[in-house]
């Protein structure tokens, strides 16, 4: 006899149905074909004791299981549960009528209970697509696929739970969830505010700059500066998520397997920090599996790199890419995957390994040349991607014990809402630019236009402070923000000068 169900294999941040098929004939042996890999060969064991649990048993007869399509690999554990039910409907050990109006996906653990499974946010989305009446899972997983709405989501704690509900022995309600409402619930919930950080006025205007353009940012500072505590509430003062980015984010985070078990819509925006140690396959994604690396999982939020010289030089060298074209491309013999890695990139360093160069009070007791080889771990065609280079300067005392209040991340924001607002009529009629920052040099000759006062205050910046020739467009987009902040339509010269000071590693001889 032949039995059908449907599972599903994720690509990339999307899913593909998999139809489970179960022939058990006269013969021996458990075969699974489909370009199984090991997890998904080992699942007969798996299998086997979870139907023992339940009072059932595994078919002593010769049982054949095709994963179709069979040229697609499957990976991983998530085919226990569909495989189960298959083999049990097939031997004629349960009546089953509606298993092909499902998709099923789940890991069994060998006294039969359902372990939470990855990709349960696409493999959702794609059931309904397919109108599939519902989606039957890991109690675990069950509101993180209840996002979907207009299908069925049925979550089961065991295979006997399973079993039950297919012939009708027991009626589960499916797990319905206001995706709108846990939206607005928790917009723009973070635990960090602008409000804490003491002083740094200046930081706190160029990090207002960067998240009202879209730009990339890169503090230099000794340690104790607070550079990595203002890092951490830029993604409070970036405009709120929108419904269609919000369950964008969630996909990825879906797959990667980083959705809490409570947790069901990412409604704040990422802000991702790997350690300097990581890998360049950890960082872009990739793998046997492949898997979203930092880059995605910062996709619509914010990666923060701390200590920037400290990342192997290759590392770095990968992300040049993806920070152009907003996207990750990772290739296979037999498949390309594309994640989407549009994320804004702050870094942080300390402007030579001691960390005291420049300091206003203590010396720096590096050797000559020292300083300028630190830096130049950092290549010139990272940098050109970096649009403010800012410099951080300890907090003084009466500035930590000053009782004036700073501003909130919410006033602040207020100001970028504004700022981003314009820049969506300005570019509405572009499918893929959202802010100043994205603006290819073409745009930026027709929209960044300044007058003769400007050009004059440009090209002397560029003579005495010795800048490079890269840092021409960045200033002019970065000019075109500072107006927009403003509120005003054209580029004055007192935008333009505020966008110079924020070239200071550009400068010749910045370290001696």
């Amino acid at each position: 006899m032949v039995a059908k169900t449907f599972g599903s294999a994720v690509h990339g941040v999307d899913a593909r149905t998999i139809t489970v098929e179960v022939n058990v004939t006269q013969g021996q042996h458990l075969y699974i074909s489909g370009l199984p890999d090991t997890a998904v060969k080992e699942s007969e064991h798996r299998v086997e004791s979870a139907m023992k649990t339940a009072h059932y048993f595994m078919p002593r007869n010769k049982v054949v299981v095709n994963l179709a399509p069979a040229d697609i690999r499957k990976e991983g554990s998530a085919y226990d549960l569909p495989m189960a039910l298959s083999i049990l409907q097939a031997s004629a050990q349960m009546n089953g009528n509606d298993l092909e109006k499902y998709v099923i996906m789940g890991e069994l653990s060998l006294d039969g209970v359902l372990r939470p499974i990855k990709g349960v946010l696409p493999i959702a989305i794609q059931s309904r697509k397919e109108n599939f009446k519902g989606f039957i899972l890991p109690k675990a997983n069950a509101r993180e696929a209840a996002i979907v709405n207009n299908l069925d989501i049925i979550g089961v704690e065991t295979l006997r739970e399973a079993i039950d509900f297919f012939e009708g022995k027991q009626k589960i309600e499916p797990l319905v969830v206001d995706t709108r409402e846990i939206f607005q619930s928790k917009l723009n919930h973070y635990d960090a505010d602008f409000k804490d950080v003491q002083g740094q006025e200046n930081i706190k205007r160029a990090l207002e700059i960067a998240a009202a353009g879209g730009h990339n940012v890169i503090m230099i500072g000794p340690p104790g500066a607070g550079k990595t505590m203002l890092a951490k509430r830029l993604p409070t003062i970036l405009p709120p998520l929108s419904l269609s980015e919000a369950l964008e984010t969630t996909k990825i985070h879906s797959v990667a397997g980083k959705i809490g078990k409570d947790a069901s819509l990412l409604t704040t925006r990422p802000f991702r920090s790997p350690h300097h140690t990581i890998s360049d396959v950890a960082l872009v994604g990739g793998g046997g599996n492949p898997q979203p690396g930092e880059i995605s999982l910062s996709h619509n939020g914010v990666l923060f790199l701390d200590e920037l010289p400290e990342f192997k030089r290759t590392v770095l060298e990968v992300m040049r890419q993806p920070m152009e074209e907003r996207k990750v491309t990772i290739s296979r013999a037999r498949v390309s995957i594309d994640y989407p890695a549009n994320f804004m990139l702050v870094a942080s360093m300390n402007p030579c390994p001691c960390g005291y160069y420049n300091h206003p009070e203590k010396e720096c007791v590096c050797a000559p040349g020292v300083v300028q080889r630190y830096l130049s771990k950092i290549s010139g065609p990272l940098l050109d991607r970096i649009d403010l280079h800012v410099e951080v300067v300890p907090v003084s005392f009466d500035e930590m014990t000053a009782q004036r209040k700073a501003e909130t991340s919410e006033q602040i924001r207020e100001r970028v809402v504004r700022a981003r607002e314009i820049q969506s009529e300005r570019f509405k009629d572009q499918t893929s630019i959202y802010c100043n920052a994205m603006m290819p040099s073409n745009m930026v000759k027709e929209i960044c236009v300044i007058n003769e006062a400007g050009v004059k205050l440009l090209k002397t910046a560029m003579e005495r402070l010795g800048l490079s020739a890269r840092a021409y467009d960045r200033i002019l987009k970065v000019s075109r923000t500072i107006a927009d902040l403003a509120g005003t339509a054209e580029i004055k010269t007192e935008h333009l000068a505020e966008a110079i000071q924020y070239r200071s590693l550009d400068r010749e001889g910045w370290a001696g």
